[in-house]
């Protein structure tokens, strides 16, 4: 079973509630230029097997997933260069949107790093009724991670790359047809999510062709 969600109208919802609440509020106005987004990739970019996994950081199964099955993943497959993996996220909330604003804000050398901590205490950062306790709980994520509050203040302030990530998130699913995470693309072949075991026949019938 994956998390399913209406995604055109969660985005919307995001779109219009987009912030912090009180919090962001007290905050200056969000600067006029828009962060440059890009994927964010681990692994050979020459490599014969390619994985695009669209997932949010707030999906219990997307959290499993990494736990179960990206775990030896990057192990067997990554680590060893048969495989590139791509990460794109996908918003089903708002605490999503800004733990993905987080892990961006540390760039290549922190992000997979960032992920790895998100999803392994999602049962924790996100756990409050209150936008800034939840914001406090993710910098103190990227305290651990190396990075200063005055950068991560920069990036969740950032309401226009918060809006162009969502712009962004859509047009790919769209493109993709991604109607659930965690879903994969492997080789431009869409899959749902899968065991470890069925994905490594999958990888391992893609390498011998």
């Amino acid at each position: 079973m994956t998390m399913k969600t209406t995604l055109a109208s969660g985005l919307m919802a995001l779109t219009l509630a987009f912030g912090l609440g009180g919090y962001a509020s007290a905050q200056e106005a969000a600067p006029a230029a828009v962060t440059e987004l890009k994927d964010f990739s681990i692994g050979a970019p020459d490599a014969k097997v390619q994985i695009i996994e669209y997932a949010s950081f707030t999906c219990p199964h997307c959290a499993n997933f990494h736990e179960t099955v990206f775990k030896s993943l990057k192990t067997d497959y990554i680590d060893t260069g048969k495989v590139q993996f791509t990460y794109r996220e996908v918003y089903f909330d708002r605490p999503g949107l800004w733990a993905a604003m987080i892990a961006r804000c540390g760039g290549d050398m922190r992000y997979f790093g960032i992920s790895d901590i998100l999803f392994e205490t999602q049962q924790e950062w996100p756990a409050s009724d209150d936008p800034a306790v939840i914001f406090e709980n993710l910098k103190k994520i990227g305290r651990t991670a190396g990075m200063d509050d005055a950068a991560m203040d920069v990036c969740m302030k950032d309401a226009n790359t918060a809006q162009a990530m969502i712009d962004r998130s859509e047009a790919n699913m769209t493109a993709d047809g991604v109607e659930g995470t965690p879903t994969l693309m492997i080789n431009g072949v869409k899959h749902s999510n899968m065991t470890y075991a069925d994905l490594k026949a999958i990888l391992d019938e893609e390498l011998a062709k």
